[in-house]
């Protein structure tokens, strides 16, 4: 079984926050963007790569890929998972990858979201991935960086 320390739903996905605070909080030594995007997008890989701390790998897959091979991680990798969105956490757990816990740490204001706490915004689309994954049974909590309290997500969203 994958060694997954932490997974979080964040649209920047690796960015100075996920790379020093999260990365040190979870002991994590292997940053995993599952993304059909970046998986084909040498620039913006290269841009997380930057923000990534030294002695921490990083690995860029589409979402298949990831499903397909994460349960041949080596007991060593220290997993973090960083999701641009809900849809693609439930994606992940509907193909088999053992995620429990999902953090939620920024979604970004868009037309047709509103906001339910200071770096979160959703729409109903989001709202039915959230409630598909604690039907799945994964605990879903927001919380922007480790030093700053766990936000209920449930009560925001009602």
């Amino acid at each position: 079984m994958p060694n997954i320390v932490l997974t979080r739903i964040d649209n920047r996905l690796i960015h100075g926050q996920v790379a020093t605070a999260w990365t040190q909080y979870s002991g994590a030594n292997l940053l995993l963007v599952p993304n059909d995007d970046v998986s084909t997008n040498p620039t913006r890989q290269n841009l997380m790569n930057l923000a990534a701390p030294k002695g921490v790998q990083t690995r860029f897959f589409s979402i298949q890929k990831t499903i397909d091979i994460i349960h041949k991680a080596a007991d060593r990798q220290l997993i973090a998972i960083i999701a641009e969105t809900p849809q693609d956490v439930v994606k992940l757990v509907e193909g088999g990858v053992p995620i429990k816990k999902v953090n939620v740490g920024n979604m970004h204001m868009s037309e047709g979201k509103k906001q339910i706490s200071k770096a979160v915004c959703v729409d109903d689309n989001d709202i039915k991935a959230f409630n598909r994954l604690k039907e799945l049974g994964v605990e879903v909590e927001i919380q922007r960086v480790p030093t700053e309290a766990k936000e209920n997500i449930w009560e925001l969203i009602k």
